[in-house]
């Protein structure tokens, strides 16, 4: 090997040298940007639960709020809410005395974040039709059976109070945790309204009857110890009078109407005689 060739020869090796940093660079990236597609990471968001899937069977780890490793293609994870939700559903049910009731009602319900995985496996993600609704629907029924028409206007906190604690018990053995239930409204039929209307208005009658009777009561109560009070009067007076008090009430009469008389005589009189009363009696005094 002459010296040409050596220097060939080192060159080539230099070269792959060069050249084999540069392939590993670009494999290890490579394997990187594949390995980022495949996603090795999940975020779980406030409110949130993760449920693990090995090939699509569920684990018993649930994943809390963060950011998890799962691992690629053998894993998924499923995310499930376990925020307040709410449902309104509407119902119609029966009362005790056989009336229709619609009723409106509300529920704030969440799923048991320990049991995410349970309710995923078990119910899946859209649970509130297949079980909610039905079991809101099947307590109102049973709950209002209970009540006369007149029970559920009239103890409507007792009757939202006893679905809230059925619908509890119900649902916690599915997972689901309730938090709040209220009774938008309740309707009746046409004829009942109408006959609770006219009760309302006969009560409303009476309850006018009553108060005038008792005005006309007191105005009668009133006159009575009235006129009793002008008789004892008068009886007093009576008992007062004599002969002088009746001379003093004369004399009395007479200096009234010298006070008021203006000094001038009437040109017209009677016989001539002057109209001062009682004053031939103050004259023989």
């Amino acid at each position: 090997m002459d010296e040409r060739d050596v220097y060939k020869a080192k060159e080539a090796m230099q070269s792959a040298m060069k050249k084999g940093p540069m392939r590993l660079a670009l494999i290890i990236g490579a394997i990187l940007v594949f390995f980022l597609f495949l996603s090795p990471w999940v975020q779980i968001g406030a409110g949130e639960r993760g449920v693990v899937l090995n090939f699509g069977a569920v684990q018993d780890t649930v994943l809390n709020e963060g950011l998890h490793f799962r691992v690629p293609i053998m894993q998924r994870v499923a995310i499930m809410d376990v925020k307040v939700q709410k449902a309104v559903t509407d119902a119609v049910s029966g009362s005790a005395d056989l009336q229709d009731v619609t009723s409106s009602v509300a529920l704030n319900y969440h799923i048991v974040p320990d049991k995410a995985n349970v309710v995923y496996q078990t119910l899946g993600v859209q649970f509130k039709e297949r079980i909610i609704d039905p079991a809101i629907q099947e307590v109102m029924k049973a709950v209002s059976a209970r009540y006369s028409a007149e029970e559920l206007i009239t103890k409507r906190a007792a009757v939202s109070e006893a679905m809230r604690a059925n619908l509890s018990e119900r649902l916690l053995e599915y997972n689901i945790a309730v938090d709040a239930f209220s009774i938008v409204s309740f309707s009746f039929s046409k004829v009942f309204a109408e006959a609770i209307e006219a009760k309302q208005t006969a009560e409303q009658l009476a309850l006018k009857a009553k108060r005038d009777l008792d005005r006309i009561k007191i105005e009668a109560e009133q006159k009575i110890t009235a006129a009793r009070a002008e008789a004892e009067s008068l009886r007093l007076q009576r008992a007062n009078i004599s002969p002088d008090l009746i001379e003093l009430r004369k004399i009395e009469a007479n200096l009234r109407a010298i006070d008021k008389w203006n000094g001038i005589l009437p040109q017209v009189t009677g016989g001539g005689a002057i109209p001062f009363i009682g004053v031939g009696e103050i004259r023989k005094r």
